[in-house]
């Protein structure tokens, strides 16, 4: 089955649309050119119509090779949408029904794409030396590496599939996340068939409203998934943006789920790294100045600690020294971070060149993250704080244990990670009681009386 992928995916990467260009002509003339109407990415789709202006110029409509070629799809799905439900820069994504009735989505890799991306590189590669030799402050070679290392990563649709299954192992405890099944079957290093799912994208607010879907929960939900992620197993998916990560009510349940899509990018951090990062956010949500400077320091920050607390944080260097979690964002401060950014620019291209390349992701998935709580206006909220201090409590628990061979302390450190979980919990249990109606009632009548 794979095999006859690889004979069809050329075609399917034709026929079935780009962002830009997409065949509407119901009989499929392969050498009807007017069949192509242009969209928004120019530069894409002009790939995509070179790619079937040649695959294809030869192919007569009626032939034998043209039904040989489109019998193909046949033998594959019963329907197969044209037009695709979503599109980017590297692929786009159809929904189709397998002959067993089940609906499924094609990702189908964008032809040229992976000889492109080898001359996109080189040509960021020439203007980033060319820009740092005018401007040697401008020191952003990291990105360079940075796409190099990714990019095959990310063209490889099974390096992706295999990302997809080991995540939903690992996460399979949490009965509200939802990673589609991949169909092996049908999917080759440039096409991605999983199964089919439907939801708004996180970001948006009225969809969740028509929905009836909790913000807060969601918000509450996500930060435990990445906290488990980053913290616990240390495999992280790099990429949550809107359109990569659903919400939807599960039909069957009616319990609401978090759909996460798009597994090309991951980040594996090191068991010494992630232990000094669970170490580092412990400092900073307990306001805990030495501990942030010292492990900010083993984190390659050096004298510059305070700017890395501020950028990974994105918290005002006021707001860091009283402890992240005791101080809510305000509106001036988001200005002032806003402001300083453009001020301490050469500062800031030093410290990515200095913090190991792991951390280069993990701040930008900080920042999509981020990006999601403020637009559903639930960012620094004490449950997300609560979560991330109770991956890193197990976390670190589980690296002690690890560390000895008696029985004795094994109990202990268990015993101490039970005890400061319950602790957490009954810190969260007076936040909740603390902001109930029955709480607000009680303090309001006890006023009165007095």
């Amino acid at each position: 089955m794979a095999g006859r992928l690889l004979k069809v995916s050329s075609l399917a990467t034709a026929v079935f649309a780009s962002s830009g260009f997409y065949l509407y002509n119901r009989q499929l003339d392969l050498n009807d050119l007017s069949v192509i109407r242009f969209g928004r990415a120019a530069f894409t789709t002009a790939l995509i119509s070179y790619d079937y202006l040649t695959a294809f110029k030869h192919v007569e409509y009626g032939t034998e090779e043209y039904w040989a070629l489109k019998s193909k799809l046949s033998e594959l799905f019963v329907s197969f949408e044209e037009k695709p439900r979503g599109a980017a820069s590297l692929a786009q994504v159809h929904k189709a029904v397998l002959h067993d009735g089940r609906t499924v989505a094609v990702k189908v890799q964008h032809p040229k794409v992976q000889r492109q991306s080898s001359k996109d590189i080189v040509v960021m590669e020439v203007l980033l030396k060319t820009v740092h030799l005018l401007f040697p402050d401008f020191a952003f070679m990291w990105l360079v590496e940075e796409a190099k290392k990714n990019m095959p990563l990310e063209l490889d649709f099974i390096n992706e599939g295999h990302n997809a299954e080991r995540v939903a192992k690992m996460l399979a405890h949490f009965p509200f996340l939802k990673v589609p099944i991949i169909h092996w079957n049908l999917c080759t290093k440039r096409i991605l068939t999983m199964e089919f799912a439907e939801g708004g994208q996180v970001n948006d607010r009225d969809y969740m409203k028509k929905h009836g879907i909790n913000v807060n929960e969601i918000s509450e939900n996500l930060g435990k998934m990445y906290s488990e992620m980053i913290f616990v197993h240390g495999f992280v998916h790099c990429d949550p943006h809107p359109g990569n990560v659903l919400v939807a009510k599960c039909p069957q349940s009616k319990k609401t789920e978090i759909v996460l899509l798009d597994h090309g990018l991951y980040q594996v951090l090191q068991p010494d790294f992630r232990l000094d990062y669970c170490r580092l956010w412990q400092a900073l949500i307990k306001g805990d100045m030495p501990g942030m400077e010292r492990y900010s320091r083993r984190l390659g920050a050096g004298d510059l600690y305070p700017l890395f607390a501020c950028v990974l944080t994105a918290r005002s260097w006021t707001a860091v020294n009283a402890g992240i979690s005791s101080v809510p964002v305000t509106h001036a401060e988001d200005v002032e971070i806003r402001t300083n950014a453009s001020l301490y620019l050469p500062q800031i291209s030093e410290l990515l060149n200095r913090v190991p390349r792991q951390m280069l992701l993990l701040l930008k998935t900080n920042d999509l993250l981020r990006g999601i709580e403020t637009t559903l206006q639930t960012r620094a909220s004490s449950s997300s704080f609560i979560n991330m201090s109770r991956c890193c409590i197990r976390a670190m628990a589980r690296h002690k244990r690890s560390k000895t061979q008696s029985k004795r302390r094994r109990l202990q450190i268990t015993l101490s990670e039970h005890l400061n979980l319950w602790k957490l919990t009954m810190y969260e249990l007076f936040l909740w009681v603390k902001g109930s109606t029955a709480a607000r009632w009680l303090i309001a009548l006890l006023s009165v009386l007095h």
